[in-house]
């Protein structure tokens, strides 16, 4: 039974993939449970399908009863969800293995969402190919979540947009801090030993996102998106590429660049009127240029060299780039 199958039913299957071991699955798919049972989307119930039993191990330590763990074999996944639904979960948080194996891709057919969290790392991001390639061939729907990140680091934000050309990148960075493994292990989370902490804040933040994509999801909340006037679309989003364009008719009574007041052309005196037929006259020259060289040419606006009879001490053109040093 896939996730399309499932219609209308009120269990939203979440699944944590990567083949990268330490990209942070167990972290990230444990705080996202806990989360969601602090604001009230529960009841959550866990799935472990990784064989080192990360998750099992975290669920044994901890004192609270939510979310609840379910012990499940993937041969048997829909069999479960299906009674996991029954009995009134309404999220169900998966973790799999740090592997492409045949149990990511089973498991990843039965997911309404699948969360690649990913370190900002070239290792990292070469890993997430593969289990990229498995979410596309089944169409499910895939966010990427930049985890323990450095804060300020460029590799972060280059990270973010390399991902971003293969899905859709979680707003909110889990930021590289101590608190997130000393957290877990008695079984909590950050959220839970100091909600105002950064990281506390940072996993509340995360979850609320996933909370409205999953409403999104559900139709329980509705994508209104009001169309912008058509002035502030082109001034705003296509400028420069189009927003400059002017409509035929203003091309037609545009005046011509060389009539237009104060221009002039090369080695000519500049027109001052407001189009053909004006005639041309050579303003006086300033006050302080009357016993100069100055020749008529208003070099403000066309740049024809120095006066006549000057040397020309304009630098030569040089190429863009680095400079060739004698």
């Amino acid at each position: 039974m896939s996730s399309d199958d499932r219609v209308g039913s009120a269990a939203q299957v979440v699944v944590f993939a990567s083949q990268k071991g330490g990209s942070g699955k167990t972290t990230v798919s444990a705080h996202m449970a806990v989360e969601a049972e602090r604001a009230g989307y529960g009841p959550v119930a866990l799935i472990d399908t990784d064989p080192q039993g990360s998750m099992t191990k975290w669920w044994n330590a901890r004192a609270s009863a939510t979310p609840a763990f379910a012990q499940i074999s993937v041969l048997d996944l829909a069999r479960d969800i299906a009674m996991l639904e029954a009995a009134g979960y309404r999220l169900i948080v998966i973790d799999t293995p740090p592997a492409v194996t045949s149990t990511i891709a089973e498991v990843i057919i039965h997911a309404d969402l699948v969360v690649i969290p990913t370190r900002p790392s070239p290792h990292d991001l070469r890993a997430v190919g593969p289990t990229v390639d498995i979410v596309q061939m089944q169409g499910k729907p895939l966010v990427f979540v930049v985890n323990s990140a450095t804060a300020r680091a460029r590799i972060t934000g280059e990270t973010a947009v390399a991902l971003s050309q293969h899905g859709t990148v979680a707003p909110v960075t889990l930021h590289h801090r101590v608190d997130f493994a000393a957290s877990m292990i008695d079984g909590r989370t950050v959220g839970e030993v100091n909600p105002d902490s950064r990281s506390g804040m940072e996993s509340a933040r995360l979850w609320a996102y996933f909370e409205d994509r999953l409403m999104r999801m559900r139709g329980d909340r509705l994508d209104v998106i009001d169309r912008p006037p058509r002035r502030t679309f082109e001034d705003d989003i296509l400028s420069p590429a189009t927003a400059g364009m002017s409509s035929q008719a203003e091309v037609e009574d545009e005046i011509p660049l060389e009539d237009r007041p104060g221009y002039a052309l090369s080695g000519l005196a500049p027109r001052f009127g407001t189009g053909a037929g004006v005639a041309v006259t050579e303003p006086d020259p300033p006050a302080e240029a009357v016993n100069s060289n100055w020749d008529g040419v208003e070099r403000r606006r066309a740049d024809t060299g120095p006066p006549r009879g000057q040397p020309d001490r304009r630098r030569s053109h040089q190429s863009f780039g680095r400079r060739h040093l004698a």
